[in-house]
């Protein structure tokens, strides 16, 4: 009777161990379904490290001047008969620009040649009278006192002849200022004066610029001077035509800085082809102060700024590293990196400001 109520109870305990391992069982089977989250992969556009032959150049900003500007003023007084030229106007050197009445001037000439044709005739007959009284001296029939005489009257027909001679040149040149020429080739800037206008010895009548070559002034901070040198290529381009590019060579660099900015004043000579150039124009400005040299360059848009660094980021495998590098010159739109970086390195010029180091990413193609 006992036995079989053993077993009864048995048979009671064995469901009941069955229900409480399922009951144990299925939640740590749940447990083991739970799966990681999914690694968060970032998509990002990439350009190759390039190495590049360039050459190294100061940037800054300049103003084209006129390789001469003369103003050309009156020599003479008079009234101005004639202009021959405007603003504007080409001319070319030795070219007439304007007339003076010379009709005083010319009188004065005329007075001048007969003031030295009566000099001379006076002279001549002092010269005659001296050698015969020389001669008559020279026998004693002649005072001393006689001879001198006409020796200093012979000087002093001389100094008349030479006096006359002086008066007509400077009769001349007053004459031949009535016309007045284009010392240099070139436009005229500005005209001050109009027919009819009385003018003076000193007046200002025209200025004459020449605009090919032209002077190009620039200037450079404290820190590039050291390289610069007479004879440098510039290169430059102006807002008038952007997509030309123009050329010279340094001329003059400056003795001094100019204490307020602490730069110093350059000047290249340039050539103004087909007169395009114009004085008065600003132009940027590229100094190159070196060879070519291999450069190893990046994009622009691929720099990343914290405070005084500067970072990139590059692609290997499917990671993303941060660099920090150092940068260089600008080129255009690319920069110069002087340490951080080599050739064909695969740096991410979009997409980087989702990056840290060691994520993932996907490179868009």
């Amino acid at each position: 009777m006992l036995r079989k109520r053993n077993n009864n109870l048995y048979i009671k305990i064995i469901p009941l161990v069955f229900l409480l391992s399922f009951i144990i069982i299925t939640p740590a089977c749940k447990k083991k379904e739970i799966k990681a989250p999914a690694e968060k992969i970032v998509n990002v556009r990439v350009q190759d490290v390039e190495v590049k032959p360039l050459k190294p150049f100061v940037e800054t900003i300049g103003t084209l001047n006129p390789y001469e500007e003369v103003i050309v003023s009156a020599e003479v007084d008079g009234i101005l008969k004639e202009v021959k030229v405007d603003n504007g106007t080409a001319v070319s050197r030795g070219m007439l620009l304007s007339v003076i009445d010379d009709t005083d001037y010319g009188l004065e000439v005329k007075r001048a040649e007969a003031a030295l044709r009566q000099a001379n005739a006076t002279l001549s007959n002092t010269k005659l009278e001296f050698e015969r009284k020389q001669s008559l001296y020279k026998e004693q029939l002649v005072t001393q006192q006689q001879f001198d005489d006409v020796s200093t009257r012979l000087s002093l027909s001389e100094s008349d002849v030479e006096r006359a001679r002086a008066s007509l040149s400077l009769a001349k040149q007053k004459l031949i200022k009535t016309r007045i020429y284009s010392p240099l080739s070139g436009y005229v800037k500005e005209k001050k004066v109009s027919a009819g206008d009385y003018v003076k010895n000193g007046t200002n009548l025209f200025v004459i610029i020449q605009n090919n070559p032209l002077k190009l002034n620039f200037t450079v901070t404290e820190k590039d001077v050291g390289k610069l040198r007479k004879g440098q290529d510039v290169t430059f381009k102006i807002d008038a035509f952007p997509d030309k590019e123009f050329t010279g060579k340094v001329n003059i660099i400056y003795p001094s800085l100019e204490e307020r900015t602490r730069t110093l004043q350059v000047e290249a000579l340039v050539q103004s082809p087909g007169n395009l150039l114009k004085p008065g124009l600003f132009a940027h400005v590229m100094l190159y102060t070196g060879a070519e040299k291999d450069t190893i360059v990046v994009h622009i848009i691929s720099l990343l700024y914290e405070e005084e660094k500067i970072k990139v980021f590059v692609v290997e495998g499917d990671r993303a590293k941060e660099r920090f590098v150092k940068a260089g010159q600008k080129y255009g739109e690319m920069m110069e990196i002087v340490e951080g970086l080599k050739g064909g390195e695969r740096v991410v010029i979009a997409g980087q400001q989702n990056l840290s180091e060691g994520v993932k990413v996907n490179v868009a193609r």
